[in-house]
């Protein structure tokens, strides 16, 4: 017998799994398939931010810039374990653009969003700010303004973990191989890892990404004349640049900006490119170009000089940007626009967006959908007040919950409690179990990777692959040899054999 659902969401992106998890906490039948993993493309190939877009303001993106604001305190609210606040440093660099624009920019990004728990902005003299001590001397003149960091894909899985414990259907390495009407339904062709099946559902919210004009020409009737524009950008990994925690906001002459971040304790994360992109969307890779870009711009800031042999790793995504005809990829809308095409059934396909901004895009979304999903409207706003898994404890607790588990837990260490808090939060405790000794926790698979965190991630977290594990619901990669990651592969598909094979 097919599947009936009020609601079935394509592709496990964070709008994918934040339309799920709204959907689901409203009562409604809700299905998610994702083709990959849950943020194998775009979600998961972020600069790792929850911020309102500083530069969004002078192409005069004020309703974006004013929306990604509001809901950067409400995530860090609901999600206090992945996202926590962090202070960026802004150089004034002669000769581009003035100092009385940035005290205006910054002014307005700090009085038009709500801002209540972050600090303001501050003017620095860089010659005697500890900021400065890493830089080149560009400039003596600095700012310094708040932003929020997140865990990319953990965002995504959460989202998605909660999507399921309220009922929702969740489908990992499920194609979505077309739909048509049937009635006030739609019939949804796929294919999983069991084989081709069907569904039906009241209502389709295309949330492809990059893949959203594929996904539009598989629904029969579907209208295609919205636009994508495909747009890359990379980012590249080095051994820590600086020894504080604050990050770097930097001006290029070419009129593009990029970040340096402390990223995973021991490193510094730089980025991102722009540019549009128009080759395969399953093999989007950091080209040397975009490397050799982002380490001249680096150099061209901090005084330890960069090489490409110190690129220890490097990502890319493509951003789905709804295309508004702007000349240069750097100056596209970051905005979402959602397009309904019918009532009943209806579909909603899903262009641009921001990290930021998913959770209020899903409520758009559902309201979209009212005509077709009358009980859409239960429950309306409901993200915004309850906790991610794992997110049940004060907005700035995490350090007081990883000396909590370093007293439960002796065996261990201030960054692995760290560590555990800033993926799982409370939820650690369900992962960990009641070990007496680190041994209990089984096989250790490299760097600090153990094999009670890997089951868990398969029981939990939708996880099937190494790379699932060692590059978006860890960074575990980082840390690990091409052979063990190998090792660990071979490890989870025989682990994910014998289980199926429990279950024939």
């Amino acid at each position: 017998m097919t599947a009936a659902f009020d609601i079935a969401v394509i592709g496990g992106g964070v709008n994918g799994a934040g339309v799920a998890r709204d959907a689901a906490g409203r009562g409604l039948a809700t299905l998610l398939v994702e083709r990959n993993d849950l943020a194998s493309a775009t979600s998961s190939a972020s600069t790792k931010l929850i911020h309102g877009g500083l530069r969004y303001l002078e192409h005069y993106e004020f309703r974006l810039v004013r929306h990604a604001l509001e809901e950067r305190e409400a995530l860090w609210a609901i999600a206090p374990h992945i996202i926590w606040p962090m202070r960026f440093v802004l150089p004034h660099r002669p000769g581009l653009r003035p100092a009385w624009m940035l005290r205006a920019g910054l002014f307005l990004y700090d009085h038009i969003g709500g801002r209540r728990l972050l600090p303001p902005t501050r003017t620095l003299r860089l010659d005697r700010d500890a900021a400065g001590l890493a830089l080149r001397d560009v400039s003596r003149l600095g700012f310094e303004y708040s932003d929020c960091w997140v865990q990319d894909a953990r965002l995504v899985v959460l989202n998605a973990r909660d999507a399921a414990d309220r009922g929702a259907d969740v489908r990992v390495r499920t194609a979505f191989l077309g739909a048509e009407r049937e009635g006030e339904f739609w019939r949804l062709d796929l294919e999983g890892p069991a084989g081709r099946e069907t569904a039906r559902a009241r209502a389709i919210v295309n949330a492809a990404g990059p893949w959203v004009g594929e996904a539009i020409g598989r629904i029969a009737g579907a209208d295609s004349k919205a636009k994508v524009r495909l747009v890359q950008g990379s980012h590249i990994v080095v051994r820590r640049l600086y020894n504080h925690q604050r990050c770097y906001f930097f001006q290029n002459p070419d009129g593009r900006i990029f970040f340096a971040i402390p990223y995973e304790e021991a490193f510094t994360l730089i980025g991102t490119t722009d540019r549009d992109y128009s080759g395969d969307l399953d093999e989007v890779r950091a080209s040397e170009a975009e490397i050799g870009y982002l380490i001249g711009a680096a150099n061209s800031y901090f005084k330890t000089v960069l090489a490409r042999r110190d690129v220890v790793w490097s990502y890319s995504g493509v951003r789905p940007l709804y295309d508004d005809g702007a000349s240069a990829a750097k100056d596209a809308t970051r905005d979402y626009v959602l397009k309904l095409d019918g009532e009943r059934p209806a579909l909603v396909n899903v262009f641009g967006g921001k990290i930021t901004t998913y959770r209020r895009l899903a409520e758009d979304v559902l309201d979209k959908l009212g005509a077709a999903l009358p009980l859409a409207g239960r429950n309306a706003g409901w993200t915004a007040r309850a906790r991610l898994p794992g997110g049940d404890f004060a907005i700035d607790g995490a350090e007081a919950l990883a000396a909590e588990l370093r007293r439960e837990y002796a065996f261990l260490s201030s960054r692995e409690a760290r560590r555990y808090v800033r993926h799982y939060g409370t939820l650690t405790r369900r992962l960990l179990g009641e070990p007496r000794r680190r041994d209990d926790l089984g096989r250790t698979f490299g760097g600090d990777l153990t094999e009670a965190e890997v089951v868990y991630l398969m029981q939990h977290e939708f996880a099937l692959t190494a790379e699932d594990v060692v590059w978006r619901r860890t960074k575990s990669g980082l840390r690990m040899r091409a052979d063990e990651i190998a090792a660990l592969d071979r490890w989870m598909a025989a682990r994910t054999a014998t289980s199926a094979a429990a279950t024939a």
